[in-house]
């Protein structure tokens, strides 16, 4: 039974979220974290967690659905390490942090006093205990369409840096195999205002240089480095 100050609170959520409820216990379930539920001797079927895993199968169906769409060519292990670089805890909490998701919150005395609001991990179960909700409230179609608006400009952003991210693995992985060694890096130079300096890293294979690569932090021009590396192995 939902109080005057629960549907008050509700609604303000929902037009945040931008998406109305049905079934407002869906989402009130859904914001409600055990230490709640504890406190407030409910049943421990009232608090979020069984929606989080459901939620959890809806994102990651989703994001394949929307990888699939947006990336056809790639193989199957590159959409693999895609969705792992969009779906983890950091990103899901800055997501509902974007929604100011901890404000809404049903917590617990100790909980809401120890930062819970904040805590990645407690908005990262909340947020996809949200999506959970709306799969139950309006089933898959809806929930797809509120993972597209917010993971849009996510999937745009992995997709131009995701694959970078990654040339340093698929390079050890390439020397190792071939030569059991590990690629070495090394800094030759730094140039240019501290605003906007340039590095220059070298990358080894025992004592000969693969390649030079260069970028805006040294972890940049190292990956650049690799990519570089990885291009000169495959001739």
């Amino acid at each position: 039974m939902l109080t005057k100050d629960d549907k008050k609170r509700l609604k303000s959520f929902e037009k945040i979220l931008g998406y109305s409820f049905r079934h407002k216990e869906h989402l009130k379930r859904a914001l409600t974290h055990k230490s709640f539920a504890n406190e407030m001797k409910m049943d421990p079927t009232e608090h979020n967690e069984r929606y989080e895993f459901l939620g959890d199968a809806v994102l990651e169906l989703a994001i394949s659905h929307l990888l699939m769409e947006r990336f056809a060519q790639h193989p199957e292990g590159e959409l693999s390490k895609l969705r792992a670089a969009v779906v983890n805890e950091q990103q899901l909490a800055d997501l509902a942090r974007e929604i100011s998701l901890g404000d809404f919150l049903y917590l617990g005395k100790g909980e809401g006093a120890t930062g819970g609001r904040d805590k990645p991990s407690l908005l990262s179960d909340a947020f996809e205990a949200i999506l959970g909700a709306i799969y139950l409230d309006r089933g898959f179609g809806k929930a797809f369409g509120i993972v597209r608006e917010f993971y849009d400009d996510v999937i745009d952003h992995v997709g131009v840096v995701g694959f970078v991210r990654d040339y340093k693995t698929r390079l050890q992985e390439e020397v190792q195999g071939r030569y059991k060694v590990v690629p070495r890096y090394k800094l030759v130079r730094a140039h240019g205002p501290d605003h906007s300096k340039i590095f220059e890293v070298q990358v080894y294979i025992q004592e000969e240089c693969l390649s030079t690569g260069s970028g805006q932090s040294k972890k940049a021009a190292e990956q650049d480095a690799a990519r570089q590396a990885l291009e000169r192995l495959k001739t």
